[in-house]
Order: structure tokens, then sequence, then C-alpha cells
């Protein structure tokens, strides 16, 4: 639910709904009462519309303005977002980073890549057993069981969009460098991550 965004016209309705009975509090629109509370209504209501837009600007899926404030307790900007990511890519890695990682899983690192902007699907392989592979099966030695393959598209492209970018941020960008350096840096030290691009 939205908090409601009044206008200069209801806080001048609202203050003169507080202002004293009788003849010399008039609220014609000519009155000098009238005058001094239409030029303090604006700025009630610029107040108003920016505390609002604290309420969005709280959640690191949609700041913009705590933007800085968000990467800097998160530890970013990295070297991961590259040289000069747009409003929206910060965005991203400021969420991926905020909601975290469940721990070493497929669905966790789905749902990671996912808040980053990618879709991928994530396979763990399996050292071969006797009694427990099948025929068509790889026979995958025993540092298969630390690898993990993240499978995305070749390009991943990221559109401008209005009312997130900023000025100066690209129309469009592509490529999977975030992706693979989040995912290095989030994975656990004793495995490998496999990128496989389709």
């Amino acid at each position: 639910m939205l908090a409601p965004n009044y206008t200069a016209a209801d806080f001048l309705k609202a203050l003169q709904g507080l202002m004293p009975r009788g003849r010399v509090w008039p609220r014609d629109p000519d009155a000098v009462q009238t005058q001094v509370l239409s030029g303090l209504a604006p700025s009630y209501e610029r107040a108003t519309a920016r505390a609002n837009y604290l309420l969005k600007d709280a959640f690191p899926a949609t700041t913009y303005e705590l933007l800085p404030e968000w990467e800097s307790t998160l530890g970013l900007p990295d070297p991961c977002a590259g040289s000069a990511p747009s409003i929206a890519q910060r965005q991203a890695q400021v969420l991926a980073r905020f909601v975290g990682v469940g721990g070493p899983t497929i669905a966790s690192l789905t749902a990671f890549a996912a808040n980053l902007g990618y879709t991928v699907t994530v396979a763990q392989f399996a050292p071969a057993r006797v009694g427990q592979s099948r025929v068509g099966q790889p026979l995958c030695g025993l540092a298969w069981a630390f690898a993990w393959q993240i499978t995305a598209p070749l390009n991943t492209v990221v559109r401008s969009r209005v009312g997130i970018s900023a000025a100066g941020d690209p129309l469009a960008s592509w490529g999977n460098s975030v992706l693979e350096c989040e995912i290095k840096a989030i994975m656990p030290a004793h495995t490998i991550p496999i990128f496989a691009y389709a």
C-alpha cells in the first residue's frame, strides 16, 4: 500500500481547519492568513513527497538516493561490477548481496543469480561409483564431487528502463562477467564452479 501524497491544497485546507474561529481569522482566498498559509503549504507537500519516497528508497531493489549507503554497507562497489555499472546493475548487485545465499545448494545459487538478473541452471556432479552409477552416465573422478556447472545464456542483455535508469547509463549492456565474479566470490573455497553458456 502506498502512502498518500497530499497536495498543497490539502495542506491549506488542513491548516485553515486548525485556525480559531472568528472575524479576525477569515478563510477568504485574498485574506492575509490564507496567503501566508498558501506560502507554507507547498513546503509541506514537498516534505510529504520526500518522506513517501524514502519508503521506496529504503529497499535495496528500488533504492536510488540511498544506493551509495547500501553499497558501502554490503562492501560494494567491487571489481565484479565492472568499471561503470548502470543503476539497475548496481541495484541488482545490492539486492543479491543483501538477500544473500542460503548455502551451497542448487536452489540458493539459482536464486542468487536471479537476484543479479541472470537466468541460470546449476548442475552438481558426483564421482562414479560401482552399484550407483548407471550406463550412459559420465565416469567422473573423485574431484568432480566438488564441481558445479552453472549454465547461463551466452549473453544476458540488461536494457535501460524508464524510471530506473539514470542519465549516463548505457541503453543496453551484455555479458556474464558480473555473474562469474559474484558466483566465484560466494562459492565455498573447496568447490570448482564451471561456467557453460548456451
